[in-house]
């Protein structure tokens, strides 16, 4: 099971049941939009087969489990923890991004309003460390206390990209902290949790967390790319998805702070008000392709993950949960551009 896909269906089918188990315990709104949220029923609660998304973390922290040799059963109230973390900040991120589509269907604030995206969100994140300290375990506060200085850290990286919006200018530094943050925070707790519930040594657990922080900013990179040049189709969002929203992102941030004319046009059609058209949003991004954004955040992002994968052979692991990780970093980083 060291494929990607093999991985991501493994954690999907084993975390899907204590996931669903875990949003029941949710007031009966909560639970109706979280559900809607995760593809299991639609507007009305039919029951539906929609993309519930890719479970990259669950498997993460599954894997994470069975590299230090404990089964992945240890896991996963962690698996269920990370995929509840990360939703509640997908539910937040549409209503503050203004996102009114999530994997091809309408999001949860556009349906059912900012109060409700807020609650629901809220919802989920107090249900994640409620699942971690229900286990009884001697290892769940500090897994516990793991998730929320991860959520911390998500939630710091969040408050960083809002503020860029605020600035004209912005270093690649401060992106790539702020991508740490947001992305990366919650795929290194991934990488470690499972790990940490089995109760491994300290230097093991340190070193799948920094596996998980190269990959999480690798995914980012990877992520802002195809926010430009993205096909709809595969990322369920509109092309040129963030250049509609000015957004400073890794690939704008290298071109911005690169000498030269295609940098300064940028910086001015970054302040320019109004709404681009598409004519505009192709142009710009050319401007960043140009001033080598595009070349710059793939060539980043392959790096992060020669050193993350440095990072997992240099500890003792079992060698098919180590394959795991591996295999699922080079599919975060080569996923299609």
């Amino acid at each position: 099971m060291s494929t990607a896909p093999a991985c991501l269906s493994h954690g999907r089918v084993t975390i899907t049941p204590a996931l669903r188990a875990a949003v029941d315990r949710l007031d009966h709104r909560s639970r109706h939009q979280a559900a809607y949220h995760f593809g299991w029923i639609t507007v009305g609660g039919a029951p539906t087969s929609a993309d519930a998304g890719k479970a990259v973390r669950p498997a993460l922290a599954l894997l994470s489990a069975e590299a230090v040799g404990a089964p992945p059963e240890v896991a996963l109230p962690g698996a269920v923890a990370v995929e509840l973390v990360h939703n509640f900040s997908l539910v937040h991120d549409d209503l503050m991004d203004g996102d009114e589509e999530r994997r091809h269907r309408r999001t949860v604030w556009k349906l059912w309003g900012p109060s409700s995206a807020i609650l629901t969100g809220d919802a989920m994140l107090a249900l994640a460390q409620e699942v971690l300290l229900d286990t009884g375990l001697p290892t769940a506060a500090p897994a516990a206390r793991l998730l929320a200085r991860t959520t911390r850290h998500l939630i710091r990286g969040q408050v960083q990209d809002l503020s860029f919006e605020q600035r004209s200018h912005v270093t690649v530094e401060e992106c790539i902290d702020m991508a740490a943050g947001k992305t990366g925070a919650l795929l290194s707790a991934s990488a470690a949790i499972g790990a940490v519930l089995a109760g491994a040594p300290e230097a093991t657990v340190d070193a799948l967390a920094l596996y998980g922080d190269q990959v999480g900013v690798a995914f980012q990179l990877v992520d802002d790319v195809l926010g430009i040049w993205g096909d709809p189709a595969v990322t369920g969002k509109p092309v040129h998805s963030d250049l509609r929203s000015r957004k400073k992102s890794l690939p704008v941030s290298h071109a911005l702070n690169q000498d030269g004319p295609l940098s300064d046009e940028l910086a001015a059609w970054l302040t320019t008000p109004g709404e681009p058209g598409e004519e505009e949003l192709r142009r710009v991004a050319g401007l960043i392709e140009g001033a080598g954004g595009r070349d710059w955040a793939l060539a980043e992002a392959a790096r992060r993950m020669a050193l993350a994968e440095d990072t997992l052979r240099s500890i003792k692991l079992d060698a098919g949960a180590r394959d795991g990780l591996l295999a699922l970093g080079r599919f975060v980083v080569d996923r299609e551009v």
